[in-house]
């Protein structure tokens, strides 16, 4: 504590109070059980202090925190940075990358040993962030998936909320490899992470789980913009939420209308993805039950033709079919 002081307030007010009081570089600030008053408390720091806004994160809670840092360019920042918790005293207090974490002055004068510990910390953080990330595409990876979905169905149990989980695989992708190499299939797989990212709405959690297999998590989004909390109050146990009906549809079509000019003038036909939806709880009560029954949706849409995606359970369910 001696070589990274920090003052830790027992609730909001007090380190409200506190920040308008004291001279400090940073501000964490806990999200967890904040949300409700996350905005305000955001705003009433901005005019207390001067410092740097950190966000404390739990793995569920970071697409909001990115969001919350990520402003407009008509408005101001809510936060500067945000840091996924559990994290070292250490990690808080040194440098890392924009947007990743909190980033402190520089201290001209830093001591060998200062500067060896923050490089020790930064290939630290290198080497987390690859624990997590796919390298080829920038999504997330099967791990990460995992352990969001986890997190999100255990808050869905307590709130009433909704998780519906999207797998699918690229049709054909064997004869893309054969065909026109592993570099275009490694260019068809890139294409295909920043098409389903385009689809998709800011919180949902996208990921490469394997091949040319992915996941998407959609889930009800918390927090909505002007920092009040807006609990989907509709049943969990309705039917799979239009929203991601409507947002695979969406990147079904752009995927099937995709530029085929990395397959070479010979390239013919078009790109097609087959995938299926379970959602939580009436498909499944655990990630393992979500995944297990989406992958069967996914297998049922390739026997009946490929180029669809599945509902569980529902025979002739292909989403296309939905109104």
């Amino acid at each position: 504590m001696d070589r990274y002081p920090c003052d830790v307030c027992a609730n909001v007010l007090d380190g409200i109070r506190a920040a308008a009081q004291g001279r400090f570089d940073v501000i964490g600030v806990v999200m967890d059980g904040t949300l409700s008053q996350l905005g305000s408390i955001l705003r009433a720091l901005r005019k207390s202090t001067s410092a740097r806004i950190v966000l404390l994160a739990q793995m569920h809670e970071e697409p909001i925190a990115r969001r919350l840092v990520t402003a407009d360019p008509e408005e101001e920042k809510r936060a500067d940075a945000y840091v996924i918790c559990p994290l070292r005293l250490a990690s808080f207090c040194t440098q890392p990358g924009p947007g990743e974490g909190p980033q402190t002055p520089e201290t001209p004068s830093a001591g060998p040993e200062e500067t060896v510990s923050a490089e020790l910390e930064r290939r630290i953080r290198h080497l987390e962030r690859l624990a997590t990330t796919d390298d080829l595409t920038g999504l997330k990876n099967r791990r990460y998936i995992r352990e969001f979905a986890g997190q999100i169905l255990e808050q869905a149990r307590g709130t009433g909320g909704r998780v519906t989980l999207l797998v699918f695989d690229i049709d054909n992708f064997k004869h893309y490899n054969d065909v026109y190499g592993h570099a275009t299939g490694d260019e068809i797989l890139r294409q295909a992470a920043i098409l389903v990212r385009r689809c998709c709405r800011p919180h949902d959690v996208v990921g490469r789980i394997g091949g040319d297999e992915f996941a998407v998590v959609f889930w009800d989004d918390p927090y909505r913009v002007g920092g009040d909390v807006e609990r989907d109050r509709r049943s969990a146990a309705a039917e799979h939420p239009t929203e991601a009906i409507s947002v695979a549809k969406r990147f079904q079509k752009e995927f099937g209308n995709a530029d085929l000019h990395l397959l070479g003038p010979a390239g013919e036909g078009v790109l097609t993805i087959s995938g299926g939806l379970a959602s939580f709880p009436r498909d499944g009560e655990t990630v393992e039950q979500l995944f297990e029954k989406a992958d069967l949706a996914l297998l049922d849409a390739k026997r009946r033709g490929k180029n669809r995606i599945y509902l569980v359970g529902e025979p002739q369910s292909d989403i296309a079919e939905i109104e």
